[in-house]
């Protein structure tokens, strides 16, 4: 008998272990925290001085006085989230510098009245390297497109499942000290997994322990990853286990309202973390006001044009110079004049 009873111990003490860990929250629960946040309008951000995330953060790249003075920028027209990729390996070289260097960059976020969407891993390559390097980065390579892009933590970290367990106290770290941080908007676990990849096994078993290791946290925050493709064959678990569905849309304003309409199906709140392409005519003209009318997030690419060359067509390269298209992305110059004042305008008039 006092064996039965302890085995009844054991297992309501792992059941209520279990739901103490977390599970996708409900569409009500969804809903009810989307409707306490003002319209979401933010940018993908990452400073004009840096090549790459590894750079924003690195301790030969961070600069704050930058950040401070672009988000100062992007305050002033209404701007009130900034969506980031974290880096791995900055972290991995040293903890404690990565914690204070996020802070310091939430402090000044906070000032300037914007939230932070933090992604922990990237999976886009534009150049030849598949794997971050700290330290000092390269220079722009005139006319190639994000040439020294780095993901995070960088395929090799991904394939090699040894490398989990380091990865997984990192999630864990930044999460815990945050998890009920008001500055943190939402978590967005990974950007575009399997994109410009080679085995996508490995990526989307990544994935998924990752949203089991922001389970454990159970943060106040929603977590989330974004659709970008509408025919991935993980896209079904995203559905399945995102807290807001998000997505990703570089298209024309046909397009993005049939892909809209179609997120806005599954019941939860709906925000579209990467998208403004003005060779496609994804523009903020075209597509903003339409968002705002949905009450669906609007996050585009980027703030202000740099190091990144993001103006560029995705693909460019130097024997295609001079450009004398439209620009792609960004709505600034490296001066903060605006690239077309009219789309300043627009969202200033969208977010008030």
């Amino acid at each position: 008998m006092l064996k039965k009873i302890i085995l009844i111990g054991i297992f309501f003490w792992a059941y209520g272990s279990l739901l103490a860990q977390g599970q996708q929250w409900s569409a009500e629960k969804a809903k009810e925290w989307y409707e306490k946040q003002n319209w979401i309008c933010g940018v993908n951000y990452i400073p004009a001085n840096a090549i790459n995330y590894t750079e924003m953060w690195d301790k030969t790249g961070f600069s704050p006085k930058v950040i401070d003075r672009e988000l100062a920028l992007a305050q002033g027209i209404g701007i009130n989230s900034v969506r980031v990729v974290l880096q791995y390996a900055v972290y991995e070289d040293d903890p404690s510098y990565f914690r204070k260097t996020f802070e310091r960059f939430l402090s000044i976020c906070d000032k300037h009245g914007i939230r932070v969407i933090p992604c922990f891993f990237d999976d886009c390559v534009f150049g030849v390297n598949t794997d971050p390097t700290i330290g000092k980065q390269p220079e722009p390579l005139e006319g190639w497109y994000a040439w020294a892009w780095s993901p995070s933590p960088g395929y090799t970290k991904v394939a090699d499942e040894r490398e989990h367990d380091k990865l997984e106290r990192y999630v864990k770290d930044i999460m815990q000290r945050h998890k009920d941080d008001p500055r943190i908007l939402f978590w967005d676990l990974y950007n575009e997994p399997a994109n410009t990849l080679f085995q996508k096994e490995y990526h989307f078993k990544l994935l998924k322990k990752v949203f089991a290791w922001a389970r454990t946290i159970d943060p106040s925050q929603p977590i989330t990853t974004g659709i970008y493709l509408p025919d991935m064959e993980i896209n079904p678990f995203l559905i399945e286990n995102s807290d807001i569905i998000t997505f990703h849309c570089y298209a024309d304003p046909e397009y993005t309202e049939q892909q809209t309409l179609k997120m806005l199906q599954y019941g939860r709140p709906v925000i579209c973390t990467e998208w403004m392409l003005r060779t496609q005519n994804s523009t903020i003209k075209a597509i903003m006001p339409r968002f705002k009318e949905l009450h669906v997030g609007s996050i585009i690419w980027g703030l202000v044009n740099g190091k990144t060359q993001t103006h560029l067509p995705w693909g460019h390269r130097p024997e295609d110079l001079p450009y004398t298209g439209v620009w792609q992305c960004d709505i600034f110059h490296g001066d903060f004049t605006p690239y077309d004042p009219t789309e300043i305008d627009l969202i200033r008039q969208l977010t008030r």
